[in-house]
């Protein structure tokens, strides 16, 4: 068996994560990094829990498309509404978003955000770069990252870049919110469920002590050293010395992705 790559490790990462009867939606994002994070790797880790350990999972792709068959893709859609997507076998196509699930009733499992800031506390930036009023760099904007952060029962973290510009003590704007004073603080703004689960990066994968409201690393990646994820870490991470390699997708994990998933390697082509 080839030896996995950072993208099918850290969709057996995810996948794990999942339970049967569950539902995880994400959209098609834009840009090759920010769409194989925000994306191809969801998709393919909901797929492999649906065929290894939760068959009643539904994927839920834009809000309208139920667990499309992605092994027929020959190449990637542009849009949400692309004919290649459109015309895609599914279980279900509805045309309201997103379907029968209501948001503010917590039906929505989990979700999938990409960001450009990630902080201390799990807030993430998608807004601006400095003061909001004068910014240095006015971003994409929210894209539902207040829903997915708060109505949906977890959300996942998908950064394409690890750097100390992404990850910083505190984000210039919030445009979905952590942790701040942990579950306690998120009870305080009115907010029973939801929040970040983990975040995962080309470096390493980050989870959350919930009670103080802290990001912490939960797992390293092959051949990456504490030097070089602090050096591009923006905020202390602690003590290192115990925190496990992130582990490896079994060889079964590796065939279903490769066989049944992406077989033309559309989902997991290079970038």
């Amino acid at each position: 068996m080839i030896e996995p790559t950072l993208f099918e490790t850290l969709a057996a990462v995810l996948a794990k994560d999942f339970n049967n009867g569950e539902v995880g939606f994400t959209g098609l994002l834009t840009g090759r990094a920010a769409a194989m994070f925000g994306t191809a790797i969801p998709i393919v880790a909901m797929e492999l829990a649906r065929r290894i350990h939760a068959p009643d999972l539904t994927l839920l792709l834009a809000g309208c498309y139920h667990n499309p068959d992605f092994s027929q893709l020959n190449a990637m859609p542009d849009s949400e509404h692309d004919a290649l997507l459109r015309d895609l076998s599914a279980e279900a196509q509805t045309y309201d978003y997103p379907g029968q699930w209501a948001l503010k009733r917590g039906d929505i499992s989990f979700g999938f955000s990409s960001a450009v800031q990630v902080d201390v506390v799990g807030n993430i930036n998608s807004v601006c770069i400095g003061p909001y009023e004068k910014p240095k760099v006015r971003l994409v904007g929210p894209i539902l990252q207040p829903e997915h952060m708060t109505l949906f029962r977890r959300e996942y973290i998908m950064m394409p870049h690890h750097d100390r510009r992404n990850f910083v003590e505190k984000v210039d704007f919030i445009s979905g919110v952590g942790y701040p004073g942990g579950d306690d603080g998120r009870r305080k703004l009115g907010l029973d469920w939801g929040g970040p689960t983990l975040v995962l990066t080309p470096k390493c994968v980050f989870d959350f002590d919930r009670k103080v409201g802290r990001i912490k690393v939960q797992s390293i990646h092959q051949g990456v050293t504490h030097a070089e994820l602090r050096d591009a870490t923006g905020f202390d991470l602690g003590d290192l010395d115990r925190i496990p390699t992130t582990p490896r997708p079994s060889d079964d994990d590796l065939r279903v992705i490769r066989r049944d998933i992406d077989p033309r390697k559309i989902l997991f082509a290079p970038i």
